[in-house]
C-alpha cells in the first residue's frame, strides 16, 4: 500500500506548494533561483528554502541532479499522480453522477421559482363548486 503521509505533509505547506509551482513552470532550477522565487512572495533565508526542498525530496516530489558544482531541482509528478488515482479519481467518477443530480435539482428549483405562486392567483371558482344559478 502506498504511504501517502509524506506527500500530504509536503503539500500541506504553502511554501512547498509554491516551490512545486515554480518547478512546474520551469524545471532544473538551482537553490539560488528557487530562493529568489520564494522571496518574491515571502521573506525566507536560503537555509529555509533548502529545508523545504529537503522535505519535498523526502516525499519524492522533487529530484535533484548535479550539473557541475550546481545542484538542480526537478519536479517528480509521479507521487501526485498516485495521490490523484488513489484519492481524487474515484471521487471524480461519482462526481459525474452527483453533477447530474445537482443539475436536475437546479432545474427543478428554477422551474418552481418561475411558476407563479398560488396565493398570487385571482380567485377562480373551483370546478367542484356548483355553478351559481341566475335568479330571475
Amino acid at each position: 500500500m502506498l504511504d501517502d503521509d509524506p506527500v500530504f505533509k509536503a503539500l500541506a505547506d504553502p511554501i512547498r506548494r509554491l516551490l512545486l509551482d515554480v518547478l512546474f513552470e520551469r524545471e532544473g532550477r538551482s537553490l539560488g533561483e528557487l530562493e529568489g522565487a520564494v522571496n518574491e512572495h515571502v521573506e525566507m533565508t536560503r537555509f529555509g528554502v533548502a529545508k523545504h526542498l529537503r522535505l519535498l525530496e523526502q516525499a519524492g516530489l522533487v529530484v535533484t541532479r548535479k550539473h557541475g558544482r550546481t545542484k538542480l531541482h526537478y519536479l517528480n509528478p509521479v507521487p501526485i499522480q498516485q495521490i490523484h488515482r488513489r484519492w481524487i479519481g474515484k471521487y471524480t467518477e461519482r462526481a459525474g453522477i452527483a453533477s447530474v443530480l445537482l443539475g436536475m435539482k437546479e432545474t427543478i428549483e428554477r422551474t418552481a421559482s418561475e411558476q407563479p405562486d398560488a396565493s398570487d392567483q385571482p380567485d377562480r371558482p373551483n370546478r367542484s363548486d356548483p355553478e351559481p344559478k341566475d335568479e330571475q
